[in-house]
């Protein structure tokens, strides 16, 4: 297939991806947001394109190192596509700039939150400041030269730096000096009240422009030329499938020392930079034209952290409590009862994680009759009461097992941290499976009742993490069914024992039969479809990205089956095409929560939708989760968890507020309420639904007789 066919079939991964982080940006730019909201989405922007940079372009940039010739799916080269982001990603910061300049920062003044320039400061602030750099910053920070006898220092990871021109006196030639922006403080610093004129509310002055107004205090009797601030990012990726299994937490610790000063993927610098100073430092990196990044304003605004942390409640979101999930609301009622009962399903942050999945967890490390815990652990929280709980239960004499996904990008550190602490307190610890990345996301709980030991399931869609768990839009199965948790714990005996079974009949397993299962899916609508029954497949997930998949889906549409796609992130499957994809939509819902719940449902030629086939699971449509990864994805059968998740759908389905509907372009047009319609979004419609139901529960009496102990 020529290079112009597959452009026209498949969308280019990367593409897609800096597509989804413009819609970030717009969310900065939509005026119906609380202001620090629209802050804070524009610290979720830069946050996202420095980690892309370091992923997927320090991939790219190694694919070119090692001269790797594979094209990405729509046939692009590496160099093609880095040139390509670098053209979009310089695009996308001169609108952050522009909006910034624009509309944020005179919004923020209007509400008298002022980020100040030195110049800017009152003679009491500019005192205040002064003491600050000489009693805190000064002794911190350490001028680097760099001559015959001071090598250039190593730049580390995403920290800012200054470039200073330095000539000494009577001296002609010019000199070099490097200050590292110390990270210990913020970005913005708070001027206290105290110092802040009265009525002139909340005032910051940035650490880069402190340290700019003290600088020659750092260098005393040489003369300053210009002073540049730069910033450097570097590649994270990382070859540790290739080493063996034992020496994994070995190499994992190494990389993340080797990271702050692994390969660099990009330089930035603020407007107008001085010509000396980047030729200098372009060739002590040896870096070229194309990893040269301007920056259109100071390269602190790049972190506004501290302003979107402002607690200013009318400028924020209206607060959310997390519902307690209706099965859990009666203290006196075992969690063990009710999960025996029937299935339960839980929708977070609608519904409490910490009522639901961390008192599963605590309730199963309490529980005298609990004899065994096996969880996977891909991210969780610096303070994770999932973690303490399971230390608890091998302190009481449980089998606690846990596998902790040492590769987890960004959270290794974390990861290793706590699996020292689990190993320590007798938690049985094992460090993933080379090559593969274990993405589940499972607990099994084993409980001793009468003669005979029974399991108990969470299987979910999200991490076990505290924050996310109020911030990230997940589904999650508690169940008790032998015929799921059998299978459950086979997959546990696969993690830890590597077991070779293949015959998995109700979940679907990464790398063993869930992509081929999907694919088996994909073609029972089609074949119902040409016999004319009901057909129809909706899927929701973070990326989609698998060739095979993609092809199946444009099988099915040419089939005649009606296809809805709400893929979050980034689509290479290009929707709405005459002959190839009409019958298919792409849809993407950016909103106060991240869309990260991961559902599947098959038609199956039923005439009732909810007598379909309904899955969740922690898998994408990306090859790496099919092929690559441990991935879990669970049927849904009872009745009642179908029609919750079907209503979450069908209120998605509707939303005229969050959606954002791919072209056959590749771009992405967010949907407009018409006049008199209403535009309230999906996430708070869900909000109302998830309260209301849960309104209506009535608690048992106390000394219930069917609580169990």
């Amino acid at each position: 297939m020529g290079l112009q066919d597959l452009k026209k079939r498949y969308y280019n991964r990367e593409l897609g991806w800096l597509n989804f982080n413009r819609r970030v940006l717009y969310q900065a730019r939509d005026k119906r947001l609380p202001l620090l909201e629209r802050v804070f989405f524009l610290n979720i922007f830069h946050s996202n394109l420095d980690e892309f940079y370091m992923k997927r372009v320090g991939s790219l940039k190694q694919q070119i190192l090692a001269g790797v010739t594979d094209t990405s799916i729509d046939g692009r080269t590496a160099q093609n596509q880095i040139d390509e982001i670098k053209k979009r990603a310089v695009k996308m910061n001169q609108e952050m700039s522009d909006l910034l300049l624009d509309e944020i920062l005179p919004a923020l003044e209007d509400n008298e939150i002022h980020m100040l320039r030195w110049k800017k400061l009152t003679p009491s602030e500019k005192k205040w400041a002064q003491d600050f750099f000489d009693s805190r910053v000064f002794p911190v920070l350490t001028p680097m030269a760099v001559d015959i006898g001071h090598p250039f220092p190593v730049i580390s990871n995403l920290t800012i730096s200054l470039a200073v021109a330095l000539r000494p006196p009577g001296s002609e030639e010019m000199q070099f000096a490097r200050i590292k922006i110390p990270d210990i403080f913020p970005s913005w610093v708070p001027i206290p009240e105290s110092v802040a004129k009265d009525g002139s509310g909340t005032r910051f002055i940035s650490m880069v422009e402190m340290v700019k107004a003290q600088i020659k205090k750092l260098f005393p009797n040489m003369e300053i030329k210009d002073v540049m601030t730069f910033r450097v990012t570097r590649s994270i990726e990382t070859d540790s499938d290739k080493e063996g299994a034992e020496d994994l937490l070995e190499i994992i610790e190494e990389e993340i020392k080797q990271r702050r000063y692994a390969t660099m993927v990009r330089l930035e610098h603020g407007p107008k930079p001085d010509p000396w100073l980047l030729n200098f430092l372009m060739e002590e990196m040896g870096l070229d034209e194309g990893d040269i990044h301007p920056f259109p304003i100071s390269l602190e605004f790049k972190d506004l952290s501290e302003v979107s942390k402002l607690k200013i409640p009318e400028h924020r979101f209206s607060p959310w409590s997390p519902v307690v999930p209706l099965m859990f609301q009666d203290e006196d009622s075992s969690m063990f009862h009710q999960i025996r009962n029937q299935d339960i399903l839980v929708h977070h942050p609608y519904e409490s994680f910490a009522a639901s999945v961390e008192k599963f967890v605590e309730d199963a490390a309490r529980d005298t009759d609990v004899v065994a815990i096996k969880m996977t652990l891909y991210r969780t929280g610096e303070n994770s009461a999932i973690v303490r709980s399971l230390i608890k239960a091998a302190e009481r004499g449980k089998q606690v097992i846990c596998l902790v996904e040492l590769t987890a990008r960004m959270d290794e550190e974390r990861n290793i941290q706590w699996a020292q602490q689990m190993e320590n307190a007798g938690v049985h610890v094992v460090y993933g499976i080379v090559g593969l990345k274990i993405h589940a996301k499972l607990t099994l709980v084993v409980r001793r009742e009468k003669d005979e030991f029974r399991s108990y399931c969470h299987i979910g869609t999200g991490n076990y993490h505290s924050i996310t768990g109020k911030l990230y839009t997940d589904f999650g199965l508690f169940t008790a069914k032998p015929s799921v948790t059998s299978e459950v714990v086979e997959v546990f005996h696969f993690l830890t024992g590597r077991s070779l079974k293949t015959d998995y009949d109700k979940l679907l397993v990464s790398p063993i039969n869930l992509k081929s299962s999907f694919l088996q899916l994909i073609a029972n609508e089609i074949s119902n479809a040409i016999n004319k029954k009901p057909s129809g497949i909706i899927a929701k997930f973070n990326s989609l990205q698998d060739k095979d998949i993609i092809d199946a889906l444009y099988s099915a549409s040419q089939a005649g089956v009606p296809i809805e796609l709400m893929v979050r992130g980034f689509s290479c499957l290009i929707p709405g095409k005459k002959g190839l994809s009409e019958n298919i939509s792409v849809t993407s819902m950016l909103g106060r929560f991240l869309e990260h719940s991961r559902v599947f449902w098959f038609r199956n030629g039923k005439k009732n939708e909810i007598d379909g086939k309904f899955f969740i699971g922690s898998a994408d449509w990306m090859s790496r989760n099919l092929l690559r990864r441990v991935e879990v994805v669970s049927p849904i059968e009872d009745k009642s968890c179908k029609e919750k998740i079907w209503e979450t759908l069908m209120v998605h389905r509707e939303d005229k507020r969050l959606a954002w509907d791919m072209n056959s372009d590749g771009e992405y047009k967010q949907r407009k309420a018409k006049s008199g319609q209403d535009a309230e979004g999906s996430q708070a419609r869900l909000m109302k639904i998830t309260q209301k139901r849960n309104e209506i529960f009535q608690p048992r009496p106390k000394n219930n007789p069917n609580t169990m102990r």
